[in-house]
């Protein structure tokens, strides 16, 4: 091997060794980020549902077929928040649980 291929052999790996620390820095940056984006959405498909709760509470009655509708739409949204994040977000409390322990007939307190 001759002086040539070796500096090219020692560059390619100086290369490949480059865009491996920058793909590492790229994806330790982007998690958070991930994380962070997917709560967002979580809590706002969360919100959303419990608006939609309220407003056929409002409309329709406590026990009426758009309110159970709306609380079975409240409940899956607890819970593909619940499977993605291990957590789900209280709109009445205003705050993330770290526990599985919602109601879904919170509402009829109200």
């Amino acid at each position: 091997m001759n002086i040539r291929e070796t500096l090219f052999t020692i560059g390619k790996r100086k290369s490949l060794w480059s865009v491996g620390v920058l793909a590492a820095a790229f994806c330790f940056t982007a998690l958070p980020r991930l994380n962070a984006e997917s709560y967002d959405r979580c809590q706002r498909r969360i919100q959303h549902a419990d608006h939609e709760l309220h407003k056929a509470i409002e409309r329709h009655g406590r026990h009426s077929r758009q309110a159970e509708h709306e609380r079975a739409e409240l409940h899956q949204a607890r819970e593909r928040c619940w499977n993605e994040n291990h957590r789900w977000w209280d709109e009445h409390e205003r705050r993330w649980h770290q526990e599985r322990d919602w109601d879904d007939r919170d509402h009829d307190r109200d």
